[in-house]
């Protein structure tokens, strides 16, 4: 038996997924929106990586670029890769994309109810992504439909397969949507904050799953979300993105244990404690001020107009994102030294 080729010592393996110097745009009636402006992003092979920050920072465009998912005009990729198994993605044609969207790279939308077509059921739907990408028979593909709503534990899959998706609850129609985002075992899964509008309970039984089928398929996760609760019980390295940029990144216990950006800590500081509840009677913090407009971004450091530790130099110093720490990296001017 031949076993399969390892990386060489002393080398590292090339990233599933990587971003150079992304940008993404907008034109608008008001001006150019740049949506998502000079990110870099990796996902290693079988690595679980979480991109957080506030609604209006780019995430979801972000993750719906890697797919070329946005609307195109009036969206564009203005600058950068998007390179996937070492292929850059973004200057394919619509019908090479088409290959890889499903059968190389999952995507979960945010709402299921709206991504869902509600006249045809949702074995109808998950069979269409197979056929499409593996040529089954109709029959076929209805059978590894109710195969794979049996994976994502959805109780009686032989019968649920006809039903159509209003027959579902939110967190059933979810596991639908991760059913259909898997049906081909793909290699990476998108994920766009898969639990938003899902109660506590359900959204935990969500996250249990993702991880799961990650587990189960030996894929890479892509997870999209605002809740740092989430990036904690979930991540394995985490991307902290504000005004279209990446401004901290660093595996998850590092993150947590010393975060270093003054927003990641402002969203940190906002998760409630409950373990200090019963202890302690304070408000939680909430970082002053909004994201600024894309239309107009401001000179310097974006964060600077919402930032206690804001200098003189910080509005009209664009800092670098830079290794402080081993695979720890920072956008700002509090560290301006690469430390060993």
């Amino acid at each position: 038996m031949v076993e399969p080729a390892r990386p060489a010592l002393g080398l590292r393996e090339a990233p599933l997924l990587a971003l150079h110097n992304l940008k993404v745009q907008f034109k608008t009636d008001d001006g150019l929106v740049r949506a998502v402006d000079g990110v870099d992003l990796s996902v290693n092979r079988a690595e679980t990586v979480c991109v957080v920050g506030e609604s209006g920072c780019g995430k979801t465009v972000t993750a719906m670029t890697i797919l070329k998912l946005i609307a195109m005009p009036p969206g564009r990729i203005a600058a950068g890769e998007i390179r996937f198994e070492g292929r850059d993605l973004v200057p394919l044609p619509p019908a090479e994309m088409q290959k890889i969207r499903s059968k190389e790279i999952g995507f979960v939308f945010q709402e299921p109810m709206t991504s869902l077509n509600p006249v045809y059921t949702v074995g109808q739907q998950i069979a269409e992504t197979v056929r499409q990408h593996e040529g089954l028979s109709r029959r076929a593909g209805l059978d590894r439909a109710a195969e794979m709503l049996r994976l994502v534990n959805i109780p009686n899959p032989g019968r649920r397969v006809n039903d159509y998706p209003h027959q579902f609850s939110g967190g059933m129609r979810q596991r639908v949507m991760i059913a259909m985002a898997l049906s081909c075992n793909p290699k990476l899964l998108i994920a766009d904050e898969p639990t938003t509008a899902l109660d506590v309970t359900i959204q935990a039984q969500i996250l249990d799953l993702l991880n799961e089928m990650k587990q189960r398929l030996g894929m890479a996760v892509l997870l999209i979300t605002h809740a740092m609760g989430v990036v904690a019980e979930v991540a394995q390295r985490v991307v902290v993105m504000y005004a279209g940029r990446v401004v901290e990144e660093a595996p998850v216990e590092a993150l947590f244990a010393d975060p270093r950006h003054p927003y990641t800590q402002g969203l940190i500081r906002s998760i409630p404690r409950i373990d200090l509840a019963a202890t302690t009677h304070r408000r939680l913090e909430a970082i002053p001020g909004t994201v600024p407009s894309l239309l107009n971004p401001p000179a310097g450091c974006r964060f600077a107009a919402r930032c206690r530790h804001a200098m003189p130099e910080c509005l009209g110093t664009d800092p670098p994102l830079r290794e402080v720490t081993p695979g720890h990296k920072v956008a700002c001017l509090l560290y301006p030294e690469v430390r060993a």
